[in-house]
């Protein structure tokens, strides 16, 4: 037989929303009379609140306001601009100046060039030297079997008369003077030049030290060495290579040159020696 149950389960209220309902009537019905309450306004009060609040602004910024009221329509005030003109009028002198110079300095180079085709006539025609002129510059290519013995930086006593006179031309300028020395690309592996870049500067040392003896201002010259990196021929025949073998004096314009020569040259000094 099975045994009862001792505790029957409670069977389910359905009516429980009731609470929540009456609950939600009781706070509506607490709302509805406090905005009834709110609504009721004590004209009195209300009254004598209003006239302290406005006596209380009317003595200080309704009164301020009023003294200095903004006018409508009023132009806003303008930033006058500054003057450049003179700054402006200083910088059109400067490239006017600049201007001049430079025409000025294309004139003396197109003379010196003159002057070197002239003198050096019988040089060009045998295609042992060349002038070359730009607006900035002026180049005087000259080959360097004419100046130096093959692998040698030592000048040639050929290349002395030569050498001579140019520098009759160079001591009329007042140009700065960069001597450029330029090889073929066979390499070179000497005790004294280990590479074509040594060989090319000694000889582009000598060319200027052989100039700076006869009263040309060294603080005007600079010598250069490229080795065979600047070709202006082929290398792979004996004539493009015997064309890449040269040393150039270039004359670079005052404009834009970076050390400014000093318009005269340098006398050599002489010092005494005490017997």
């Amino acid at each position: 037989m099975r045994r009862k149950n001792r505790h029957n389960e409670e069977p389910e209220n359905h009516e429980r929303w009731l609470v929540s309902y009456a609950d939600f009537v009781t706070l509506l019905f607490g709302f509805f009379v406090v905005m009834y309450a709110i609504s009721s306004v004590n004209v009195g009060k209300y009254r004598v609140l209003s006239n302290a609040l406005d006596e209380a602004f009317s003595k200080h910024d309704v009164v301020e306001q009023s003294e200095s009221p903004v006018e409508i329509g009023k132009r806003p005030t303008t930033v006058q601009p500054i003057q450049l003109d003179h700054l402006m009028t200083e910088q059109k002198r400067k490239e006017e100046k600049l201007s001049v110079e430079i025409k000025e300095e294309r004139r003396r180079l197109k003379k010196v060039e003159e002057q070197f085709n002239t003198l050096l006539e019988p040089y060009i025609d045998q295609d042992l030297i060349e002038v070359k002129r730009d607006d900035f510059w002026l180049e005087l290519v000259m080959k360097s079997g004419m100046l130096f013995r093959s692998g040698e930086a030592e000048l040639s006593r050929s290349a002395l008369p030569l050498l001579n006179k140019i520098k009759t031309i160079l001591k009329r300028t007042h140009n700065i003077l960069h001597v450029e020395g330029h090889t073929d690309n066979i390499p070179i592996d000497t005790v004294e030049f280990p590479s074509n870049w040594d060989l090319s500067s000694a000889r582009a040392a000598s060319v200027v030290k052989e100039l700076a003896k006869d009263g040309i201002s060294p603080t005007r010259m600079a010598a250069v060495g490229y080795g065979e990196f600047h070709p202006i021929a082929d290398n792979s025949t004996e004539q493009g290579r015997y064309q890449n073998r040269r040393v150039a004096l270039v004359l670079i314009s005052q404009s834009i040159a970076r050390y400014k020569s000093q318009g005269r040259e340098a006398e050599p000094k002489r010092v005494s020696q005490m017997n």
